[in-house]
């Protein structure tokens, strides 16, 4: 009579579907692609035939049944599930009411009462029944509870002000008492995947819900807010190029109302006349009439519009078909040369024979020189010479430091604020297509991330391909054929092989002290007179003091210093004329202590206390040739050898080559050779914090080393220089123009020098060479015999 009773209130509808027990078998219904969690309600729809007579056995009995997620991904009727297809948690589902659609679907009013979890399956057909056990939902109060559950609410309500959820689910949310119901109510409205869904429903302790709740809550939020900014962003976007394209269109009626419309045709009509004017290449002109077109369908107030604009203006302010005419008078050119430099023969001898074959041939390439030697000695004024010589417009780059290859080649017109390089930038200065180029400091090129600006310079400097150079700027062919490219180095070994293989190396060596005179009183003097506003019946400096200068106050290979050394003479005597002074000044030898000071340099070889064991070596550097003394010194000892003086690695190997050769041949030389067991030695080469090394000291180590342990003294007005073997031969070395001249300025006239270097001493003028004697010895013996003396020292 009771359960009769309970099923008439079912009926009704007037039972609370929480307070039912929950019945020890239900059966289970499938879902698919969603989760049903305690407390929610709302429709469902059954459409497979076991379903639907699981609908209405269960509308006969208690109305319960076990809604259970499937895992698959979509519906496949129903008659196909089976047990593993189904998760092991689910919610008990309440059946409120049955309406039938004409398709023959059942929509179905269900509620979620509690949590269950399918113990086994006891029926499989018609449909699926299970033995289910409650999961309780025990709810339990702290602080940390109240926390989870106020900031779920507070990022709820944000969430749904943020997105298109009903204003009326902060209301529901906010009325329910029960925290579980709280969670799961927030969880069916994060979008989250079933399989998350599912996990939430399966977890059972309270705290762990919540946290696991609010963290999704979290992420959905921070979705939701991004997507919101990018929204913002795009409209704006789009709203400002909306507002530019209609300011556009509003300013070209009003500058067409105003007649200004046509500035830009104009504008367009006067490059396409400096187009037909130009003497443009073919490719350059097709360029430049697609880049014309180009233009014209660009909007003035576009940034693209300048950009065309310009690389247009670059095209037509290079100089593609403008050249200067070369002046092919070589006697006049001889002497234009002559009167701009002193000496330097064979520089003036080369340029004199490309003009000469440039008479002859009038399409020859430009040469490529590259003019080496020390700081001070004219190489960079030798080029604007030869310019002025030739007629021929010069421009200038300075490479020492550049370490972007885009200073060569340019940038891509792809970047903003890109530029031609450096080669087609002077070309537009120069203004015409053959000048004399000047590439200084080559040797100091460098390179890094950025590229390797040597590498761009092969393509330049190469006359089978310069004549097809192109910019990456540009992107147009440019022949640079005609130019005569000149560089400056003042070492060969730090420019790297393959570029130094393109170039006809010129080698400037030092000047000798007449050369220097004759440079002073020509060229100089004249100079300092005029910037300094003197004039010739102010200031005269003898020939005298400027010997003196040049051998005591200076010490170089070129006259650089010379020249500040007058320079200090001419503010002397400007500051006597400014007191009032109005006659000559005549400044000899005897008067530089009062403008000059006292004596900076002396001569080494007087500076020297002479004995055996002290060697004169002649030494290169990149600022010319300088003398080298070589000391070694005999202790008691066993045999050892110390080198000091910051010898490189070369040095210190030569050293050692010179003691094997004298311990192989001691008998020879008159050594005992018990004598090395009993002995140490000791070689030191002076100014010790300059680094020294290479090999051209080794027969003055030798002369060294057999003057300290035979007591022979080395003589003291014979330099020399050389490179030695084990088996005693005097090997060639470089730099000899520039020891030749170090010597004579030591005041040395007596050079030993290796036979195979006698062709390099050749190339010195006959002048120099005057008064001086040359040995070339082919082997050590040789030397000893040249070198030492039969004088013992003490």
């Amino acid at each position: 009579m009771e359960n009769e009773e309970k099923k008439q209130e079912q009926q009704e509808g007037k039972v609370d579907p929480t307070t039912l027990q929950v019945p020890e078998v239900l059966p289970v219904l499938p879902l698919h692609g969603f989760v049903f969690y305690p407390g929610m309600g709302f429709p469902l729809q059954v459409g497979s035939e076991s379903s639907k007579q699981l609908i209405d056995d269960a509308l006969l009995g208690d109305r319960m049944v076990a809604l259970v997620p499937s895992r698959l991904e979509q519906a496949s009727g129903g008659e196909d599930i089976g047990e593993d297809d189904l998760y092991r948690v689910g919610v008990v589902g309440y059946i409120h009411k049955l309406t039938k659609s004409e398709e023959g679907y059942y929509q179905v009013l269900v509620s979620g009462t509690r949590k269950i979890e399918l113990v086994e399956f006891v029926q499989t057909d018609p449909y699926l029944k299970a033995r289910v056990a409650e999961i309780p939902m025990e709810v339990v109060e702290n602080k940390k509870i109240e926390a989870l559950l106020f900031n779920i609410r507070s990022q709820f309500q944000k969430l749904v002000s943020l997105t298109q959820l009903p204003q009326e689910m902060v209301t529901t949310l906010n009325a329910l008492t029960d925290p579980f119901y709280v969670a799961y109510l927030v969880t069916s409205q994060l979008n989250l995947k079933i399989e998350d869904e599912q996990e939430i429903l399966e977890i059972r302790p309270l705290e762990d819900l919540l946290h696991r709740v609010a963290r999704e809550l979290t992420k959905r939020l921070e979705t939701v807010e991004m997507s919101k900014q990018l929204q913002e962003s795009i409209k704006k976007d789009m709203d400002d190029r909306q507002r530019e394209f209609f300011l556009r269109q509003q300013l070209q009626a009003i500058r067409k109302e105003l007649g200004e419309g046509d500035e830009e045709k104009v504008e367009i009509q006067e490059l396409r006349e400096r187009v037909e004017e130009k003497g443009l290449t073919e490719e350059a002109r097709e360029v430049v009439e697609k880049e014309l077109k180009r233009l014209e369908r660009i909007p003035p107030s576009s940034p693209e519009y300048s950009v065309t604009r310009n690389y247009i203006d670059w095209i037509l302010d290079l100089p593609w078909t403008e050249s200067t005419t070369d002046t092919l008078d070589l006697d006049k050119a001889e002497k234009d040369l002559d009167r701009d430099h002193y000496g330097l023969k064979k520089i003036k001898k080369r340029i004199l024979e490309f003009l000469a074959v440039r008479k002859l041939k009038e399409d020859i390439h430009g040469p490529i020189l590259c003019f080496v030697g020390p700081p001070g000695v004219g190489k960079t004024s030798l080029g604007q010479s030869i310019a002025r010589t030739m007629n021929r417009r010069f421009v200038r780059i300075a490479l020492g430091g550049v370490r972007d290859e885009a200073e060569i080649r340019g940038h891509r017109r792809t970047y903003i604020g890109a530029l031609p390089g450096r080669i087609i930038q002077s070309l537009k200065k120069a203004g015409s297509n053959n000048p004399v180029f000047m590439l200084d400091e080559v040797d100091k090129l460098g390179n890094d991330f950025r590229g390797d600006p040597s590498s761009a310079l092969l393509e330049v400097l190469d006359p089978e391909q310069n004549a097809t150079f192109t910019d990456h700027y540009l992107e147009i062919e440019f022949d640079l054929s005609r130019v005569m490219f000149i560089a400056t180095a003042n070492v060969l070994d730090t420019i790297p092989g393959p570029l130094r293989d393109r170039m006809e190396v010129v080698e400037l060596t030092g000047y000798t002290e007449q050369e220097k005179v004759a440079i002073a009183q020509r060229h100089l003097i004249p100079k300092q007179l005029e910037a300094h506003a003197l004039r010739e019946d102010d200031l005269e400096i003898t020939e005298a003091a400027l010997q003196v200068i040049i051998r005591s106050y200076t010490r170089e290979a070129g006259v650089r210093n010379l020249e500040r050394e007058i320079a200090a003479i001419c503010r002397g005597v400007a500051a006597e004329i400014a007191r009032g002074r109005t006659e000559k000044t005549v400044v000899d030898k005897d008067d530089l202590y009062d403008f000059l000071g006292p004596i900076r340099f002396f001569p080494e070889i007087k500076a020297r206390t002479w004995g055996p064991g002290l060697a004169t070596g002649l030494a290169w550097t990149p600022v010319g040739g300088q003398i080298l003394f070589i000391e070694t010194a005999v202790m008691k000892g066993k045999g050892q050898l110390t080198l000091t003086g910051k010898l490189g690695d070369v040095m210190k190997e030569s050293a050692t080559a010179a003691l094997t050769y004298i311990r192989s041949n001691a008998e020879r030389l008159g050594i005992d050779e018990k004598r090395f067991s009993a002995i140490d030695l000791h070689v030191h080469v002076p100014e010790g914090a300059i680094p020294k090394d290479g090999p051209s000291a080794g027969v003055a180590m030798v002369c060294s080393l057999v003057s300290a342990i035979t007591g022979r003294v080395v003589r003291q007005d014979v330099a020399m220089t050389g490179e030695i073997t084990l088996r005693g031969d005097v090997l060639p070395v470089g730099g000899i123009p520039e020891k030749v001249l170090a010597a004579l300025r030591a005041d040395i006239r007596e050079l030993i020098l290796p036979v195979l270097n006698e062709k390099d001493v050749l190339e010195i003028p006959e002048d120099v060479r005057q008064g001086v004697v040359f040995h070339y010895p082919h082997t050590i013996a040789e030397v000893l015999d040249i070198a030492l003396t039969d004088t013992t020292g003490a």
